[in-house]
């Protein structure tokens, strides 16, 4: 076995190399695909941030069954006072009354009916942020997979580069070769260290968007478990887009924003009708000087308010209402539109990624058998130093080519999963639950 013979200079480079960038071996934690999904349900911090939305949701629907309910007023009044010629008088007066709305127009009754629907437009917005999240974590997991492939591709550049200058330098050394090989070798092989620097430092940075994503400690070292599979997709565009119209999330709430702007246009209509309420009260005055008297008294009543001119004010009220709902409507076209666009752009990327790790599979055995017949053809002489690097970029490129391709589909598939509306799986749901109760 010949013995390698390195310059100063690129010897410091390859020790650099070493100490720049190492994988952690032996503490890393283990994680698969699934445990990242189901990681980033449980404890992801935007996520706790939109599901707060909910809680907003419960609230305003409390408020608005309260204003269709009985209120109740305390009151008390202590006052002194004095008359010129009179002697100064002190007294006290204590009041309870309360009121029940008999009839809005209808306006409470559907102002209740629309914080119903904003709870469960909030839910849908939490479990479609949960899609959404899930999708990150997928490409984020799958970039970093790739990024980790194409260390090791860029590593074997390096490492075919410095055994290609050893044999170069071996060949000079024994007056074979001229020196401009051997610059040109050197350059080449700096050219792919830069390049092996540069995927080592876009590997971390994957790391670290899957650990943001995660939100876990940023410092602790990874080791990803679930590599590419191929998972044939069989469903069809058409198929995708019907699911989707059906079972996205964002499109259902859509449609209850519309609801909800239906039941704005009878709140504002309301206004044009009387209000009934029933009201009842209690009320005690006492009298402390001159004299001491105690007195009580109890009214109830029904009372019947009807605005019959406004100004036209409630008439604007309720054109804007019925702008508001036209503008749902469309918002509710305009998402459908995006959604479709969104779907087959995603589809055709996956069918056209499948194809091409399909075909660069054999590639990347070709380019292997051209790189060795031109390094063995150099070796005896026979080749140049052109057919080297020619050979090896093919084969960088093609090996890079295949991995890409690889988590493209993979990606991809996921985005049309994602576009399609499909729910999350049982025991992606149950981590869900578990947000914020660690």
């Amino acid at each position: 076995m010949k013995k390698m013979k390195l310059g100063f200079g690129a010897l410091a480079l390859t020790l650099a190399l070493g100490g720049l960038w190492q994988p952690a071996v032996g503490s890393c934690a283990a994680l698969s695909l699934d445990e990242a999904v189901q990681l980033a349900l449980s404890q992801n911090t935007g996520l706790k941030v939109t599901k707060k939305g909910e809680a907003t949701a419960e609230a305003r629907l409390r408020q608005a069954k309260g204003t269709n309910g009985v209120s109740a007023s305390l009151s008390d009044n202590l006052s002194s006072g004095k008359v010129s010629g009179a002697e100064r008088s002190d007294s006290n007066s204590l009041s309870l009354s309360g009121s029940l709305p008999i009839y809005s127009g209808g306006k409470n009754q559907a102002n209740i009916k629309s914080s119903e629907i904003g709870v469960d437009t909030a839910k849908l917005a939490t479990a479609r942020e949960q899609e959404n999240l899930k999708l990150s974590v997928i490409k984020a997991y799958y970039d970093a997979l790739e990024a980790r492939k194409n260390i090791d591709v860029n590593q074997e550049s390096v490492d075919n580069y410095q055994a290609h200058l050893t044999n170069v330098q071996q060949l000079y050394s024994a007056g074979s070769k001229a020196k401009i090989d051997v610059l040109r070798s050197s350059v080449e092989l700096s050219n792919a260290q830069q390049t092996l620097i540069k995927s080592q430092n876009a590997y971390e940075v994957k790391l670290a968007t899957l650990r943001n994503y995660l939100n876990m400690d940023r410092e602790e070292p990874l080791s990803l478990t679930t590599d590419f599979a191929y998972d044939r997709f069989d469903t069809s565009m058409a198929e995708a887009i019907a699911y989707a119209y059906g079972n996205r999330k964002d499109l259902l709430s859509d449609e209850y924003v519309v609801e909800q702007k239906e039941l704005a246009i009878k709140a504002a209509k309301a206004g044009f009708l009387p209000t009934v309420s029933l009201s009842v009260g209690l009320g005690q005055s006492n009298d402390f000087h001159p004299g001491s008297d105690s007195s009580q008294n109890w009214s109830a009543g029904v009372g019947v308010k009807w605005n019959i001119f406004d100004n036209g004010v409630t008439r604007a009220q309720v054109d804007e209402a019925e702008v508001a709902r036209d503008v749902a409507r469309l918002t509710l076209e305009k998402d459908k539109e995006t959604v479709d666009l969104n779907l087959r752009t995603a589809y055709y990327n996956m069918r056209e990624a499948e194809k091409r790790f399909n075909s660069t599979s054999e590639a990347v055995n070709q380019a292997e058998e051209d790189y060795y017949i031109a390094t063995e053809k150099y070796r005896a002489g026979e080749g140049l130093m052109l057919d080297i690097i020619d050979a090896q970029l093919a084969l960088s490129t093609a090996k890079l080519n295949y991995i890409s391709a690889q988590y493209d589909y993979a990606r991809y598939k996921a985005e049309v999963e994602n576009a399609m509306g499909i729910s999350l799986t049982e025991s992606e749901m149950a981590a869900a639950a578990r947000l914020g109760q660690e």
